[in-house]
């Protein structure tokens, strides 16, 4: 078994699935195998970033909160850095676990940091750097990465119960920096990732169910500790009130439909207007006249729903249904379990967002800022994505070629 204390920043070799490590290979073409192109993959993501365009023009029209140029931007400058890093070799990475692991630290962390960092809505979550990002959204990349290199390490078993607890000890690692801030919906995301990660690379099942167990525990002894907490000082310290009162929404939605429970309400209100049909492009009066909150970001289906109705939303989940098979395609014909475990990542990653998205407008899940993959505002989501469609680009690139190293 590899042994963590004897990890540095030079790659290691990593065993492949046959438990043979990786050696040099002469390329007999005389070039690297980065040519070949996803045509189906690209073609599905160039049909939901057009869709979504469309539905983010109407959303932000009667905002002067949203920029619809800056949409334009986050998708320009994510498809360069997509064209990026595709070229590159993904199995480069494999074994600089350590590396990774500190690159999610500094990139979750730097809002922390005076002068760039910037605190908004109560979290101390983005950074100004001529332009406003947000770290914690590109350490989504670095996550699927820090995952995939550290799994990639036990060619599909992982038995030993030791290292088991190692490697959830490094996958807690960037949840726990995330918390800091506090972001509690891309939390959610860093540990959907972890759990797919584990799946794919080959934890024991009982490990796994130990560990959901353990989590289910903790929260409650959480909620249990928080309410001795309030009896004592008056507030909660663990969860914050709106989160609280998030939960309670999702569990009684008619419980305070005036206060935490108002922007479900809405939502679930301007999807069902839509009907079958919809009311028409640029006439959702429920979002165009303030009714939904963030239209144009967590709440964005809603907007979709109501002018393009059942159909319309039949539509996009037919496209992501198309994204998530092609992908899983790729995965099951990468060239190693490192490629597998990546783009089974990202499927997880944007699997979780679209069910806990679409879930939480219609009072299936509670309420999060998750948003809508290639869909839902903002720069550094939307170059996130991108990043991530180069990165699964990179794998199906380099199925069946013999790595240079």
């Amino acid at each position: 078994m590899a042994d963590f204390n004897q990890i540095s920043f030079l790659r290691t070799p990593v065993d492949s699935p046959s438990g043979a490590q990786t050696q040099k290979h002469a390329n007999p073409s005389g070039s690297k195998k980065t040519g070949t192109v996803p045509v189906p993959l690209l073609l599905i993501v160039t049909a939901l970033v057009g869709y979504g365009l469309v539905v983010v023009y109407a959303a932000v029209a009667s905002n002067s909160d949203y920029s619809f140029s800056h949409q334009l931007v986050g998708i320009a400058m994510g498809i360069v850095v997509m064209l990026i890093v595709r070229m590159f070799d993904y199995r480069m990475l494999a074994g600089y676990t350590i590396m990774l692991l500190i690159v999610n630290v500094v990139l979750i962390m730097s809002p922390h940091l005076p002068v760039i960092g910037v605190t908004s809505h109560g979290a101390t979550s983005w950074i100004n750097v001529g332009m406003q990002l947000q770290p914690g959204e590109f350490a989504k990349v670095t996550v699927i990465l820090l995952d995939a290199s550290l799994m990639a390490r036990y060619g599909a078993n992982l038995d030993d119960p030791r290292e088991y607890m190692k490697v959830l000890g490094i996958m807690a690692i960037p949840f726990l920096c995330i918390m800091t801030q506090p972001d509690l919906g891309t939390g959610l995301v860093y540990l959907f990732i972890d759990a797919v990660a584990l799946v794919i690379g080959g934890a024991k099942t009982r490990y796994l169910l130990i560990t959901l167990a353990v989590c289910v525990m903790l929260v409650a002894v959480m909620f249990g500790i928080d309410e001795l907490i309030k009896n004592s000082t008056g507030e909660y310290k663990l969860l914050k009130q709106y989160q609280r009162n998030r939960l309670l929404v999702f569990l009684d939605p008619e419980a305070d439909t005036s206060g935490s429970g108002y922007n479900l309400q809405q939502a679930m209100i301007a999807i069902g207007s839509g009907g079958l049909f919809g009311k028409g492009y640029m006439n959702a009066t429920q979002s165009s006249l303030g009714f939904v909150p963030e239209s144009a970001t967590d709440f964005i289906f809603c907007v979709l729903a109501e002018q393009f109705g059942f159909f319309g939303s039949l539509l996009l989940l037919a496209l992501y249904l198309a994204l998530i098979f092609i992908c899983i395609s790729i995965a099951r014909n990468a060239g190693d379990l490192h490629g597998t475990i990546i783009v089974m990542c990202v499927v997880g990653m944007w699997l979780f967002q679209i069910l806990e998205n679409i879930g939480m407008d219609i009072g299936l899940m509670p309420i999060t800022g998750i948003p809508l993959p290639f869909m839902s505002y903002g720069t550094s989501f939307m170059m996130v994505n991108f990043i991530l469609l180069g990165v699964v680009w990179s794998v199906y690139a380099h199925k069946g070629s013999k790595q240079d190293v």
